[in-house]
């Protein structure tokens, strides 16, 4: 883990403007990977609509500078609350009528649709055009010249939700996570509030999705509601948890570290096959829910405590 942490950190710093665009997309896809590996890798509570987080946070942040001024840094904020209170909204919804498994996670398909089509229809939210973000490179508007200064910023927000995912797996709040993940009936007859632990991790999950939602909107510059609330921003929050392991640290880090690079590699190999990369996405969720349900990550430390005993 620390090889990799001082590799990410001196990247930058030796890799052309290419290396550079794909370096970020790796974090990004981390950052979504990491903020679904709380709700959906500990908590259990499988998400398929991480969209609408993710555009929650794009949209809030975007809309209130354009609009009204407000730095994207205070807009992180804000959208990374909102995005908060979607999700316990989402999760008390749903929770509240006993749904789980394949049910649950339609509901949240169904909401992240419901956005994008509100979004979409929305002349208060800039509708079907979008918003373009102008560019001005002042820091405290969360625009730089150099991609380097974006990409070191969104490592440590990778770090931070790693670490922060590192440090809850170690306390009450994630045991509690695990523990219903494992068997909710049995929790909650030991006393756990299910509830209260499911709902929180709803709301940590939401707004680290609407955070890397924030970032994509500075970095790209322009978001509309077919980019953001789409279901291939949920396939990416899913894919590197799933490759890599979820329910783990570093699954999801690994994850995003392999689908990248072989996405762009199949996109310049294949550049006139549209929507190959969603069919390697789902050949690799078959593939690796058949033979490899812990993951690469998974599977590795199972290995090593294979050989030790």
């Amino acid at each position: 883990m620390i090889v990799l942490l001082a590799a990410a950190v001196i990247f930058p710093f030796f890799a052309g403007r290419y290396m550079m665009s794909i370096g970020v997309s790796v974090l990004l896809m981390a950052a979504l990977g990491q903020s679904w590996n709380i709700m959906s890798g500990y908590a259990g509570q499988f998400s398929f609509g991480h969209a609408a987080f993710f555009g929650v946070g794009a949209y809030t942040s975007s809309i209130l500078y354009v609009d009204y001024g407000v730095s994207p840094w205070i807009g992180m904020l804000l959208g990374m609350g909102a995005a908060a209170l979607l999700g316990v909204l989402i999760g008390f919804l749903s929770f509240r009528y006993h749904l789980r498994g394949d049910f649950f996670a339609l509901v949240t398909l169904a909401f992240a649709e419901i956005l994008r089509v509100l979004f979409n229809n929305s002349a208060a939210l800039k509708g079907a055009e979008g918003v373009l973000i102008p560019y001005r490179d002042v820091w405290q508007e969360f625009q730089f010249r150099d991609d380097r200064i974006f990409y070191l910023i969104l490592l440590l927000m990778v770090i931070a939700i790693t670490a922060f995912i590192g440090v809850i797996s170690r306390r009450k709040f994630g045991v509690c996570l695990i523990a219903i993940k494992e068997s909710q009936g049995v929790a909650q007859s030991l006393g756990v509030p299910v509830l209260k632990y499911k709902l929180a991790a709803m709301a940590v999950s939401g707004a680290a999705a609407a955070m890397a939602g924030t970032f994509y909107a500075q970095y790209y510059g322009f978001i509309d509601p077919g980019t953001v609330f789409t279901s291939s921003i949920s396939v990416e929050a899913i894919v590197p948890c799933i490759i890599g392991g979820s329910g783990t640290l570093s699954g999801p880090l690994l994850g995003a570290l392999i689908i990248v690079p072989l996405q762009e590699l199949s996109n310049s190999l294949f550049e006139d096959v549209h929507g190959l990369n969603m069919v390697i996405y789902g050949v690799l969720i078959v593939v690796f829910i058949m033979f490899c349900r812990d993951g690469i990550y998974g599977a590795l430390v199972k290995r090593q405590k294979g050989v030790e005993t």
